[in-house]
């Protein structure tokens, strides 16, 4: 067993909606620095000619394992289930 120390640093999954109406979801360590970065046209290629982004859902998880399979995970949604997971958290 490998003992792990808590850094007390969390990570998350996210979605965001893009000014076109769309949803980009990726995962972060610090939530509010990468939603600033993609508003500023650094964040994902995706983001960067739909900006404003602005931050509609998110979950907390204690390793960044968790937080990318919540990710791909969330990728696999259909629109309306990603809409449903936004509106209800579940």
């Amino acid at each position: 067993m490998v003992a792990t120390m808590d850094t007390g640093k969390k990570n998350y999954t996210y979605i965001l909606e893009c000014a076109d109406g769309t949803y980009y979801c990726g995962w972060t360590n610090d939530l509010e620095k990468r939603v600033e970065t993609h508003n500023a046209g650094k964040g994902g290629k995706y983001t960067r000619a739909r900006t404003p982004v602005k931050l509609v859902y998110y979950e907390e998880f204690e390793t960044k394992e968790e937080a990318q399979s919540r990710e791909w995970h969330i990728k696999q949604l259909t629109r309306k289930q990603k809409e449903q997971l936004i509106s209800t958290g579940r």
